[in-house]
């Protein structure tokens, strides 16, 4: 069992630094609202801290799953950050989905100051963090890879090394492309078959065991069906998401047609007032349309 500091208790971190707990190891939490971390003590027990640098003191691994990049900078960099407070040679795990070049300034900046950096990012929504199952991909070096990965065990159902510093954003990266034209894809059959007048819950039925079939539409069809959007990963999340894949598509020379697509309709779903629902309102808007 490790000592470990958990950085950012929203919807994903409050439970995996909950797993992290239950299973044996020693915890230590922060967040921006420190109301929000004495709830998760209150919880799970363990402790806080009322900075970065304090809940890092004596750390073994780091883990930090806040919102964006400058959110990251700020608790890994900024006044009271974590670098300024991890013990030397302790590895810090970062699960926010963020740029390919805040990960690059950070590993870097981590080596410069004899730690060690790994980029996780995370897939499996809400329900996989409250239930142990998400789905982690990495970047960073082999050894501090191979040291934290029994670590995130705790809430992973697939973790893997991708490569070298940087893969695990990448990948996260082909993890949006691939949900966003599926969703949109989904969106277009549910509302089809409700104009053709057909039972959308039996054509899932028959569909979802064929080729068509995917986890969104095991999880979300009958919510979609059902106009209820308060599910899962919210569309202006999305939107940050797909907004650093067509940023990186971009210095990489990739086409990207579909996702450009399908985030002018989540940039829609926005003007709708939909900024908090999940991804699946994607079938809001063609509602919307007629």
């Amino acid at each position: 069992m490790a000592k470990v500091a958990f950085l950012g208790l929203g919807v994903m971190g409050f439970p995996m630094a909950g797993h992290l707990q239950a299973a044996g190891h020693e915890v230590t939490v922060y967040n921006r609202t420190a109301a929000k971390a004495e709830a998760w003590v209150a919880q799970h027990g363990g402790a806080m801290g009322l900075t970065p640098a304090a809940a890092v003191d004596g750390a073994d691994f780091v883990m930090a799953c806040v919102g964006n990049d400058d959110d990251l900078r700020q608790v890994c960099t900024g006044a009271n950050g974590a670098f300024s407070g991890m013990k030397d040679g302790a590895i810090f795990v970062d699960h926010t989905t963020v740029s390919a070049k805040v990960t690059a300034d950070l590993y870097e900046a981590a080596k410069a100051q004899g730690l060690n950096f790994v980029d996780a990012p995370i897939s499996g929504g809400q329900a996989g963090a409250e239930n142990g199952v998400l789905s982690i991909m990495c970047g960073g070096d082999a050894a501090a890879y191979e040291a934290a990965e029994p670590v995130m065990q705790a809430y992973a159902r697939i973790c893997r090394r991708i490569g070298e510093s940087g893969a695990g954003q990448m990948t996260k990266m082909c993890n949006q492309i691939a949900i966003a034209g599926l969703v949109q894809g989904l969106s277009e059959a549910l509302h089809f078959a409700e104009k053709a007048g057909l039972d959308g819950r039996a054509v899932v039925e028959v569909i979802s065991q064929g080729a068509a079939g995917s986890w969104q539409m095991q999880n979300r069809h009958e919510t979609m069906l059902d106009d209820e959007f308060d599910h899962g990963f919210a569309v202006d999340w999305m939107r940050k998401d797909l907004g650093i894949c067509l940023a990186t598509a971009d210095e990489t020379g990739a086409s990207l047609p579909v996702t450009a697509l399908v985030d002018q309709f989540y940039k829609d779903v926005q003007k709708m007032g939909g900024s908090r629902w999940d991804t699946s309102s994607l079938i809001k808007r063609l509602r919307a349309l007629g």
